[in-house]
């Protein structure tokens, strides 16, 4: 009996251990967080400490994290309980990156050159008020009702900040929460993996990148993983192994909140599937190509212009904002900030088939490319895009594609209604418990599983607008 006892508390203490030791573990990532998206959210955005705390980083764990914030020397410090302090620094021109010990704040940093010239034109294509345009087969009195409503539904952790249609390149529908309005920036999550596509796109039209050629690993030349092309990498497609899971310590986070360069974190994981074979959503993937786009370029100067001149300032986003990593690389995973209006702009390029106002940014080849259906995503995965092209969205068209992000960001286009839509916000879903109770069978694939109920509410939305048009 004492020896039962003693194997029962001996089994006990290691649980206890164990258990200690990695939710400790997962402090460092949750001051990670708290301090990268404060910082960016005060220094970027222009938003009240408060603000962002009860309602950006209000959800547990993040919300235990304390914030202290430096306006002088911008930037903000972190810890959780008095523990695994960590520091967020904010650079003009390149956000805001959490720092490591290594950090030395008086080495100079590039920055990108930017284009910004006001255009005496009309929205979209300018800075001046869009040519006012009655459509006769638009509700427009229905229409309001529905954004209305669609507001009206705000919660303390659904709360939509801003909500844009445009058909026809004229916004007929715009609305905008207490305290933000069309000058406000709001981060994109992940929409800027599709920016980053965008970018690919624009290489591609000027002949600087093949999809088709392997990717420029060295270090996958002697392996199997040699065969993997960019176009797998822009399809997710590669068959490399990536935990995408921001729950708990995974890949995702140690490369977001650990990582000094974010581009390698996705390098150095094996081939778990074949190339072309094996679609598994990754972030890694995503800053992976990054690096590749740094690579085109012979400085690094010319990769932090590029991004602006050929593409953001090119079609008058200007209020664009894509933050680096430390090691000065474009975090397309995750960190690209703009207002509203000019996140409708970038859709539009896509509506618009890469041609803005008489001027072709990328081929219109590039477009039908983006909209193509991965093989094994069921059809809801492009080039860094999400699609309908399955159909799981039932009440919506099959052209329809779009950038997501985290809480519920989207640009959304369908081609075969000339419509852009946007909404931006903070949203909490209950998708761990959703996933639960849906019980996920092994034959079935956890994104697809993750759209279907992701885009119950937008299918419900995007009907109901679809039909105010008679």
């Amino acid at each position: 009996m004492k020896k039962a006892l003693k194997i029962s508390l001996s089994i006990l203490v290691i649980v206890v251990i164990y258990f200690g030791y990695t939710n400790f573990q997962k402090l460092v990532l949750i001051s990670g967080h708290s301090a990268k998206n404060l910082a960016s959210s005060v220094f970027i955005a222009k938003r009240s400490q408060e603000m962002v705390e009860t309602s950006d980083n209000g959800f547990s764990p993040v919300s235990l994290a304390t914030n202290k914030v430096d306006f002088e020397n911008k930037m903000v410090t972190t810890n959780v309980f008095g523990f695994k302090s960590r520091t967020a620094v904010y650079r003009e021109g390149l956000g805001a990156v959490v720092i490591n010990e290594d950090y030395d704040e008086n080495a100079p940093y590039l920055v990108p050159k930017r284009n910004i010239t006001s255009k005496n034109l009309p929205f979209p294509y300018g800075d001046l008020p869009q040519k006012d345009t009655v459509f006769a087969n638009v509700d427009y009195k229905k229409l309001n009702e529905i954004v209305d409503a669609y507001f009206n539904e705000n919660t303390a952790t659904n709360t939509t900040r801003s909500f844009l249609v445009i058909y026809k390149n004229q916004i007929i529908a715009e609305k905008y929460a207490e305290g933000f309005d069309e000058k406000s920036l709001m981060l994109g999550w992940s929409m800027g993996k599709s920016l980053m596509s965008a970018v690919c796109g624009v290489l591609n039209f000027k002949g600087q990148l093949n999809v088709d050629e392997p990717a420029p690993i060295d270090a996958w030349k002697n392996d199997e993983r040699s065969k993997i092309t960019i176009n797998n990498l822009l399809q997710m497609n590669s068959g490399l192994e990536w935990e995408e899971d921001y729950t708990k310590i995974s890949d995702v986070t140690k490369m977001l909140y650990l990582d000094t360069d974010m581009t390698k974190s996705q390098i150095n994981k094996p081939l778990v599937g074949k190339p072309n074979e094996t679609w598994n959503y990754s972030s890694g993937t995503s800053n992976l190509l990054s690096g590749i786009i740094r690579s085109k370029f012979k400085t690094h100067q010319e990769y932090l212009d590029f991004w602006y001149t050929d593409l953001f300032d090119k079609i008058g986003m200007h209020s664009m904002i894509f933050e680096t990593d430390l090691a000065g690389n474009y975090v397309a995973s995750s960190y690209g900030w703009a207002n509203t209006r000019d996140w409708a702009k970038f859709g539009l390029l896509y509506l618009n088939k890469g041609n803005w106002n008489g001027e072709q940014i990328f081929s219109e080849d590039w477009v039908t490319y983006t909209a193509t259906p991965t093989n094994g995503s069921q059809g809801v995965y492009g080039a860094q895009f999400w699609l309908n092209a399955g159909g799981k969205m039932p009440d919506v068209p099959k052209d329809m594609f779009f950038a997501d992000g985290y809480q519920g960001q989207r640009v959304i286009v369908i081609p075969s209604k000339d419509l852009v839509i946007v909404r931006l916000g903070v949203s909490y879903s209950q998708l761990d418990e959703q996933l639960k109770s849906r019980e996920i069978q092994p034959e079935e694939n956890k994104d697809v599983v993750e759209f279907e109920l992701n885009n119950i509410g937008y299918n419900r939305l995007l009907k109901a607008i679809l039909a105010v048009f008679k």
